[in-house]
Formats: structure tokens, C-alpha cells, sequence
């Protein structure tokens, strides 16, 4: 049999069925890499039907259409594709503890989750059992290795609009050393061009919205539909609502429906605009106050990863992203244990909030991050 030498190593590329990762295919095959499509399969998304009766799925990934697109794209460019199903690592990583986090009182980010414990540990150990070497995904970020410390570098994408650094500061080296993100040096208009050029099947599908297991958007009618799935209650466990003087103003519903900065649906009217500034589990209160109230310099960060060095052992400056949205602030970060440390921002931060993610960056290099605790 006669082996071509020069030939690119074997890439999997993880489909979505959306634009940007059918592009990717798309940039790879006209590259000359050799490919091969996996497209996961997270949730089922015939469970919990109730959630459905209103008529209104949204623009959500990761549906059984998103997983048909897949293939026909993968027809389309001529290229071997294969579904995988991780519906229970997904539950068990990403779903069961959404719904613990949210009851306890914090705000999580699932796609970090996502990114974290299913899309870059398990299919990249399925990369290697069919025979591919790296793995692409569609994710507008950046890597590169630094020569001087020989460390992998995650760094933003070029179109800071569409950048998703924020979601991916769980990455490891040696998943780095394996993962490409094509499109890092693109922006939309440009992958879109890419699809139509090519003749993707999916060239003018629009962008999902929303989380892919929470029809609507609705998360309380999610942990609700889930909990009752598996015979159990949701805990209305009403409490006081009380001011940041400890003054009680009211009754609250339950702590997983509120959040953080939350200023509609409180249920009270004091002539003033208020804002959840804090859920205290402990003694089931929901804290509200001004607009001032929810400033704040300092936060602890928890299972902290860092990707630009091993470990933080002295403090460093660095512009600190609480939200996927939010705009980078200059802060110090300060080693607590292996494990967290504690940030102190040069100007107050409205909302810092428990669960959410804090991403540390230093220009446009991820130096890493950890859940707000």
C-alpha cells in the first residue's frame, strides 16, 4: 500500500449543524486536511414536553435538526461523519449540576460547563479512536504556543464581538496541543461568505440563542419540568425578602428564581428602583438595595485554571471579564491556595456574581480563570 508522507494528519471536526463549525469543514477540506465530522448528541430532546406546549423552541443547538444539517454538510463536502451520544456525561456534568447551582443560589454558565467536561475532555479521546490526530471546532478564540515559556496560549479571536474566550478558560495544555480554532482570525461576515461560496447547506441558517436544553430561555420551568421528571419537587421555600440594613420589605418566591442584579419581579414597591444584591442560602433571604449596593472591588475565584503558567504565585495585574459581556476591568489577582485567589478590582464592579465565571486576561491573552464564588 502506498502511504502519501506529506499528507496532513487526519482532523475531526466538531459539527453542530450551525454555520460557523460546517465553515470550519469547509476551510479544512479546501486546506487539504484530511476530515472527519462528530457531531455530539447532549440531550434528548423529546424529554420533558411540557416545556414545548407554548409552540416556541427558539433558535437552540444541538436539536435533532441541528444533528441532521450536520450530516447533510458533511454529504455535501464529501466527508465521513459520526454522531456520538453523550447524553450522560452531559447530564451529569453540565445539567444535574445547572439545576444545583441555580437552587443553591448562584447563576452558572452552562456552556462553560459544556466546554469544560464534555467537548474538549471525551471527544478528544474520540478524535484518537477513529484515527484523527486533532480536533477543530468552530469557537472564535485563538492559540498559540509562547516559544519563551512553551506553554500554549489561548488569545481572543480577531472579531472581538463574536469572541468566546470567556467560555473556554478551562482548557488544558495538552488539549490545546490538539485543538485548532479556524475561524479565530475571522469574523462573521467572512465565515458567512465562506458558507454561501461553498454551497453549505446551511449557509443562511441563523445563530442559536439559547441554552440547548432550556426551550425559551426559561429556567425556572426548566429545574421545575427536571425535577419532576425524576419524581422529586420544586422547593418553594418562600423566605424574607429584606433590605441591606436587614429591614424586611416582603416575602420572596424561592431562591432560584432570582439573580444577582435582578431588578424586575420582586414583588415590591418602595418608590425607589431596587436590586437583588445578595441570596443568602443560609438563612434563605434574598437581600435587596440600590443600584450602589451592588458595587463592589474584591471577589474570591474558585478551581481555578491557568493556561499562561503553571500556578499564580505572586500577584499579578490583569483586566478581570465577570460576564461574557462585560467589559474587561483592571484589577490585581492574588494567590489564596492551588486552587483560588482572590481578585481586587481598581474601581467598583456592579454585580459580581456567585456561580458566574471571572476570566483573567492580560491584552489579548487568556491567562486563565475560575467560578465567581
Amino acid at each position: 500500500m502506498d502511504l502519501n508522507l506529506n499528507q496532513s494528519p487526519m482532523t475531526a471536526v466538531a459539527m453542530s449543524g450551525g454555520v460557523d463549525s460546517s465553515a470550519v469543514a469547509a476551510i479544512l477540506k479546501e486546506r487539504g486536511v484530511p476530515v472527519v465530522g462528530l457531531t455530539m448528541q447532549l440531550w434528548n430532546q423529546r424529554r420533558l414536553p411540557e416545556l414545548d406546549r407554548d409552540g416556541a423552541r427558539g433558535q437552540r443547538c444541538c436539536s435533532l435538526d441541528d444533528v441532521y444539517d450536520a450530516k447533510r454538510v458533511a454529504q455535501h463536502l464529501g466527508m465521513p461523519h459520526y454522531v456520538v451520544n453523550y447524553e450522560r456525561r452531559f447530564e451529569e456534568t453540565v445539567v444535574q449540576p445547572f439545576v444545583e447551582e441555580y437552587l443553591s443560589g448562584r447563576t452558572p454558565v452552562p456552556c462553560t460547563m459544556c466546554n469544560n467536561h464534555v467537548k474538549f475532555d471525551p471527544l478528544l479521546a474520540t478524535t484518537r479512536q477513529i484515527g484523527a490526530e486533532r480536533l477543530a471546532t468552530g469557537h472564535y478564540a485563538r492559540i498559540q504556543r509562547n516559544e519563551i515559556t512553551g506553554r500554549f496560549e489561548l488569545l481572543r479571536a480577531a472579531d472581538n464581538s463574536k469572541d468566546q474566550t470567556y467560555f473556554l478558560f478551562g482548557l488544558k495544555q495538552g488539549q490545546m496541543s490538539r485543538t485548532d480554532f479556524p475561524l479565530g482570525e475571522l469574523d462573521k461576515p467572512a465565515v458567512r461568505e465562506i458558507a454561501r461560496r461553498t454551497a453549505l447547506p446551511v449557509a443562511e441558517k441563523p445563530e442559536s440563542q439559547e441554552i440547548c436544553f432550556v426551550p425559551s430561555g426559561n429556567y425556572v420551568k426548566f429545574i421545575g419540568a427536571y425535577l419532576g421528571e425524576r419524581g422529586e419537587s420544586l422547593p418553594e421555600e418562600e423566605g424574607e425578602l429584606v433590605t441591606t440594613s436587614g429591614e424586611v420589605i416582603g416575602r420572596h418566591k424561592g431562591l432560584h428564581h432570582y439573580t444577582v442584579g435582578q431588578r424586575k419581579g420582586l414583588g415590591v414597591a418602595t418608590g425607589r428602583p431596587l436590586y437583588v444584591i445578595e441570596l443568602d442560602r443560609a438563612m434563605n433571604r434574598v437581600v435587596v438595595g440600590d443600584d450602589a449596593d451592588l458595587r463592589t472591588t474584591v471577589c474570591e475565584i474558585r478551581d481555578v485554571n491557568w493556561i499562561s503558567f503553571a500556578a499564580l504565585e505572586e500577584p499579578v495585574r490583569a483586566a478581570i471579564k465577570i460576564r461574557h459581556r462585560h467589559e474587561p476591568a483592571a484589577a490585581t489577582i492574588e494567590p489564596i491556595d492551588e486552587n483560588s485567589a482572590r481578585v481586587i478590582f481598581d474601581e467598583p464592579q456592579r454585580a459580581i456574581t456567585p456561580g458566574q465565571a471571572a476570566v483573567c486576561y492580560s491584552g489579548e491573552v487568556v491567562l486563565g480563570g475560575g467560578w465567581i464564588k
